[in-house]
């Protein structure tokens, strides 16, 4: 079942914004009916016929609703003086879902798959290979990682691997002593230019087409949030505090075949990575592909893919078509816009279905994020990871972002 986007989406109540359009829309309700083909089967058949039915049906009910996203046309976006504050809001605003998808940019679909399939290739290549490409000074924040990132509960993550570089810069910065001193942001790209060359071609191509998408988006952000009445930002806006960064990222994700996780939680929405609220300011994430034996195939499971919760708790799964950019905003940019921009919690479930054994996915995520030496005021009402807020409620983005990277990684030793 597919709603509109407003069906799902609850309003927050300390808002004194009115409803935007996605919140004024009403749900609409589907009834599903079952034939039942009692009259030649025995009557023992027909009971377990009955009760693999109504399991069906009750995860059926269970299984939370399906959202489109809100999307914008690039013909549109590019336009400087367009007015998408009505996108803007029902995809970001306070009663949106936090994401929002652009269509038809040019170029994009090829870079797309490109980078994705390369994927698999990174994560099969020789364990002595991979583990040169590892970067322990950085947490683990360039290069290759596997099982070193918490989420939930404190579990180590091993049901994904992670190739992380900035597409934008190869050295930010010379300097040794914030080389040191952020050593998640500062330190050089490593790439596989012996054992994948083509890697680092593709990995810059499509992340820099995401982050000129990117900041044209924020650009519109920006226009949205100041035609609020509330004046500027707390700073700089989102597209010139982007746009200055050194320390934008860009992660390839490849989530392994079901069975070589053996521990997996198949029935759970966060089976293949766990809730988290990216702690950036916009983050651009591409449609997954999936593989099954080297074979490209279509998502085994309806169920399986992206799931966002809602403002008012609820969780319901995000759908956005495969040629088609997608961008969430990031705890930063709530901030920074006192709430008129929001960042929600999102998962990733596993395929799990008769057609699941053997299907890997890969994606793309670009986080765009400040500067180290970016200053954030945290203001009182934005809750986020209140015990890390200094009492003068001021952090640069780089002091924030480490003591998050100290909260969900592991201490290097």
């Amino acid at each position: 079942m597919v709603v509109e986007v407003g069906t799902a989406v609850g309003t927050r109540t300390t808002s004194t914004w009115p409803a935007g359009p996605a919140a004024r829309r009403s749900s609409r309700g589907q009834v599903v009916s079952f034939a039942f083909a009692f009259a030649l089967a025995p009557e023992s058949s027909r009971r377990v016929r009955v009760r693999v039915r109504c399991r069906a049906m009750q995860q059926e009910e269970r299984r939370p609703p399906t959202v489109r996203a809100v999307t914008i046309p690039f013909a549109d976006l590019r336009e400087t003086d367009k007015d998408l504050g009505g996108k803007i809001e029902e995809g970001l605003g306070p009663h949106g879902l936090g994401i929002i998808t652009i269509a038809d940019i040019p170029e994009f679909p090829e870079l797309r798959k490109r980078l994705l399939r390369l994927a698999p290739r990174i994560a099969n290549l020789p364990e002595e290979v991979k583990k040169q490409l590892e970067d322990p000074d950085s947490r683990y924040n360039f290069g290759w990682s596997h099982g070193k990132e918490k989420l939930e509960s404190g579990k180590l993550d091993t049901f994904k691997g992670s190739f992380y570089a900035n597409p934008v810069l190869d050295v930010p910065t010379t300097d040794d002593v914030l080389v040191s001193r952020y050593p998640s942001y500062c330190r050089p790209n490593i790439w596989p230019n012996e054992n994948l060359p083509e890697l680092e071609i593709a990995f810059k191509a499509l992340g820099k087409l995401m982050m000129e998408v990117g900041l044209m988006l924020a650009h519109h952000c920006d226009r949205y949030v100041m035609g609020q009445g509330v004046g500027s930002y707390d700073g700089d806006s989102l597209e010139q505090t982007i746009a200055r960064s050194r320390c934008h990222k860009g992660r390839l994700l490849y989530y392994f075949p079901r069975q070589f996780s053996k521990q997996i939680d198949v029935e759970s929405v966060s089976s293949w990575c766990g809730w988290h609220t990216d702690h950036g300011s916009l983050t651009g994430l591409t449609c997954g592909l999936f593989t099954k034996n080297s074979v490209e195939v279509p998502c085994p499971d309806s169920a399986a893919g992206l799931y966002i919760r809602t403002r008012d708790n609820q969780v319901v799964k995000v759908v956005f078509d495969e040629d088609q950019l997608a961008y969430q905003i990031g705890e930063t940019t709530e901030i920074l816009s006192r709430g008129y921009l929001c960042a929600t919690p999102h998962c990733v479930q596993a395929p799990n279905s008769e057609n699941a054994s053997n299907v890997d996915r890969s994606t793309f995520a670009l986080f765009m994020q400040p500067d180290w030496n970016e200053k954030l005021k945290f203001p009182s009402e934005i809750p986020y990871h209140q015990e890390l807020i200094p009492p003068n409620g001021t952090l640069t983005f780089g002091e924030y972002s480490e003591r998050l990277v100290n909260k969900y990684y592991q201490t290097t030793t």
